[in-house]
């Protein structure tokens, strides 16, 4: 296969199972009174947002099963693997019963779904993070890997369009009956390209762990790594879902504004995001990763608090220019991350070891992110507050990143 179908195989297997994962995120608003009808409105998201964090809370197993088949089978085993086990958890539930249905068993059915999926994730994004940056030329894995996050991204801007388009097309009473399944069950012919194009992969990993497990070695040698990766990354983890994949919630919820005004500026503003991933990783390739990355870090710890003000005037154009700002900003703290955690970990036990830093700090911070912001501006009242947890965690990843040991590209 050639290098350049080798990237795009890694980068679409991204955008497939980010698709699955994030549809459910944005129809959060949507689903919450189908499967916990008796709540408060806001309780009633905040425990969908649970739901959408309990997968997270699965990403470490998913992490340590699949690092160790990526380290000792091979990365694209690994590959192949994790989208399968997305496909089957996605489909379901888009034939879920809703609570009306089966009652408290519909929920129930609906949390372990996303444990699975959750499992699956926690392997996706780290095999395909070690497979581009491991096949990249010397002087551009910050490119290359980026290309991780680049798919991720837009998987995760198509399950914006797709929601989107559903809204549109079918009545705001049609969506609550039977709108929001679609997108879910659109996973099954995404699922199809994808199983496709990456078994066509050849195993291509620089090295394969033979001598021990690979997790007994991470647990014994590096776990010093690990812990200083899951303080750099704090922001990394939860200024994406905050900015992007919470935001309509909060601003059709909670500020409010119309759902299409809403799932439209997180459109084009995400679409701008993408573009900007694989320029900041190219960056970081020119200038050093941890430049650009403890720019974008302090730059959101400033600009974080004014832009909520901005937004929560409720203007469709204020939200507007702030989306573009945080699209700018999120480019920055996450293009050269991917070299940034390869080149913290031996070939032998990098897929594990990122695995365990990557999904440790995503499943604490990113997948409860939703939940986390609906909660304190429920318990304070201050629609601003999300900001001052982001800029808490600004100030942990800004330390913690400018300590980490020297990088290649510093």
């Amino acid at each position: 296969m050639s290098r350049v179908r080798t990237q795009v195989a890694g980068a679409v297997g991204s955008v497939l199972e980010w698709y699955d994962f994030a549809v459910f995120g944005f129809l959060a608003p949507i689903m919450s009174p189908l499967f916990f009808p008796d709540a408060d409105p806001m309780v009633a998201l905040i425990q969908t947002y649970g739901v959408f964090a309990a997968g997270y809370l699965m990403r470490p197993l998913g992490g340590i099963v699949f690092g160790h088949v990526a380290d000792r089978l091979g990365r694209t085993r690994a590959l192949k693997w994790s989208i399968a086990l997305m496909a089957i958890p996605t489909v379901l539930i888009g034939l879920l019963p809703t609570y009306d249905q089966w009652g408290a068993a519909a929920a129930g059915l609906l949390i372990l779904l996303r444990l699975i999926q959750g499992v699956s994730v926690g392997g996706e994004l780290i095999a395909a993070i070690t497979f581009l940056v491991e096949s990249a030329p010397a002087n551009r894995k910050g490119l290359y890997g980026s290309w991780a996050l680049f798919g991720g991204i837009g998987g995760i801007l198509l399950g914006s369009m797709v929601v989107d388009i559903t809204e549109a097309l079918v009545t705001t009473q049609g969506m609550s009956d039977y709108g929001w399944r679609i997108p879910f069950l659109l996973g099954l012919v995404i699922f199809i390209f994808g199983h496709w194009l990456r078994s066509a992969l050849a195993d291509e990993s620089v090295a394969v762990n033979d001598d021990d497990l690979p997790l007994k070695q991470v647990l014994r040698s590096h776990m010093g790594g690990v812990m200083h990766l899951v303080a750099a990354m704090c922001l990394y983890a939860t200024g994406f879902y905050i900015c992007f994949v919470w935001m309509p919630a909060y601003q059709t919820r909670i500020i409010p504004q119309p759902i299409d005004h809403a799932l439209d500026i997180n459109t084009v503003t995400m679409f701008v995001l993408l573009c900007l991933i694989p320029i900041a990783g190219l960056l970081g390739d020119k200038i050093g990763y941890r430049r650009v990355l403890l720019s974008g870090i302090g730059l959101m710890a400033i600009a974080v608090y004014p832009l909520f003000l901005w937004i929560d005037t409720g203007s469709f154009l204020s939200a507007v220019v702030a989306g573009l700002v945080f699209a700018v900003l999120v480019s920055m703290i996450q293009g050269p991350m991917p070299a940034v955690l390869a080149e913290t970990f031996p070939a032998d036990i990098r897929n594990t070891g990122i695995g365990i830093a990557y999904n440790t700090v995503l499943g604490l911070l990113g997948g409860t992110a939703p939940m986390v912001c609906t909660w304190l501006i429920h318990s304070t009242g201050d629609l601003a507050s999300p900001a001052y947890y982001l800029i808490g965690l600004a100030i942990i990843s800004f330390v913690a990143l400018a300590t980490l040991p020297k990088l290649r590209h510093a």
